[in-house]
């Protein structure tokens, strides 16, 4: 991690954007959401040619986000997610969020996602539920990083910790399975050099 921090203050601020923590939680549930396809899915309901519906899984991962902006709220997408480094990332949501504030996303820009990841941390949120934008079936949600003190092999010690919340249709997705896919998700997150490993 240490050698990866160094390689970041190296990199010129006139190239690159400032690497926050959401590139590298898109990293991980683009790694994670390898394992768990289901979760990066569309639910089609009954219809005339599908009387029981239907359940389309994705390969790429094109992730809406969600932004407020003073037009309410808009979701441009993240468009093959799993594709991008966390510089390029970062580069693309600056890029998606000036265009959500300013209202000159195209209209591409804010259709075709198969999953969406929203976040009240920058409001103060630590546990949220967030609604599921249907027909996707599964939704994402960091939460503020907070301080709070923990045990650790006896001894009380400060760390910086993040509640994740995961809402899931459960006409799709078990509670299990989301429950194993957090922890999945989970370990990548604690341990982030594991992302660029894998």
């Amino acid at each position: 991690l240490e050698a990866f921090r160094a390689r970041a203050n190296s990199r010129k601020a006139e190239d690159k954007p400032k690497l926050t923590v959401l590139p590298l939680i898109i990293r991980a549930l683009a790694l994670t959401l390898r394992d768990w396809p289901q979760f990066n899915a569309r639910y089609m309901d009954n219809s005339s040619d599908y009387p029981g519906g239907y359940v389309s899984q994705f390969s790429d991962l094109n992730l809406g986000i969600a932004a407020q902006t003073d037009i309410g709220l808009v979701v441009p997408v993240l468009a093959k997610a799993q594709t991008l480094s966390v510089w390029d990332m970062a580069t693309e949501i600056n890029r998606l969020a000036e265009g959500a504030r300013t209202n000159k996303l195209k209209p591409e820009e804010m259709s075709g996602a198969t999953t969406t990841l929203t976040s009240l941390g920058p409001l103060g949120g630590i546990v949220t539920t967030p609604v599921i934008n249907r027909p996707e079936v599964a939704i994402f949600g960091p939460n503020k990083i907070r301080k709070k003190l923990v045990l650790e092999k006896g001894e009380v010690k400060e760390r910086k910790v993040m509640n994740f919340s995961v809402s899931c249709d459960h006409r799709v997705i078990d509670g299990y399975d989301a429950a194993s896919m957090v922890q999945d998700l989970k370990a990548l997150l604690e341990d982030p050099q594991m992302m660029f490993l894998l």
